[in-house]
């Protein structure tokens, strides 16, 4: 099995990508185990400074690259609220403060949403792959609603109040498995995933 690293310390970011990498290898050969930084003993807080998410995922994914050698592919995801003018976007993570919880997200979120009509959203995520001294970058988008109150328990970050065009459940209510077939990391990773196959 080859091994890819995928350039993240958050736990529950690298869990779901495992589990879009297994379901999309189900019928695959040259099947990928994805590591995490921690894999690789890397266990630095790599500083995204970038303006836009393009540029966060390729911080990273160069980071790795030039420290540890090792072919990897780096995410990063914004979200984008359209009464907010496309804010947090790029600050989505830290939204609420640089040491913010994901709790504190949601809260500054729904409160800067209340009494608000429009309520479109739109997460964005950018992945950056490094393979064999070449990038390549694939995007994923999902569009939806941002709920007037927290629905569900699965999930992590805006989950449980994002829900995806086309649903009565926000991602924190779908399940892991329904999720990743319609989010915006799981289109951008069956893209990346297309294109290692391709290589085969």
């Amino acid at each position: 099995m080859k091994q890819i690293v995928f350039a993240t310390h958050n736990q529950n970011k690298l869990r779901e990508m495992r589990e879009i990498f297994r379901q999309a290898q189900e019928h695959m050969e040259g099947l990928y185990e994805v590591l995490g930084l921690d894999d690789i003993g890397c266990h630095e807080e790599i500083v995204e400074d970038a303006d836009t998410i393009e540029g966060n995922a390729k911080i990273k994914a160069d980071f790795v690259t030039a420290r540890y050698h090792v072919d990897c592919f780096a995410d990063d995801t914004g979200l984008e609220v359209e009464a907010l003018g496309g804010a947090p976007g790029v600050y989505s993570a830290r939204y609420a403060g640089p040491q913010c919880s994901y709790q504190d997200n949601v809260d500054k979120m729904l409160a800067a949403m209340r009494g608000q009509a429009n309520r479109k959203a739109a997460f964005r995520t950018v992945i950056a792959l490094n393979l064999g001294g070449q990038q390549h970058c694939f995007e994923g988008r999902c569009d939806g609603q941002i709920t007037e109150a927290q629905r569900g328990t699965d999930g992590f970050g805006y989950d449980p109040i994002f829900q995806p065009d086309g649903y009565d459940h926000t991602f924190a209510e779908l399940g892991h498995e329904a999720k990743n077939a319609i989010s915006h990391r799981g289109r951008a990773t069956q893209k990346l995933i297309a294109f290692l196959k391709g290589l085969e």
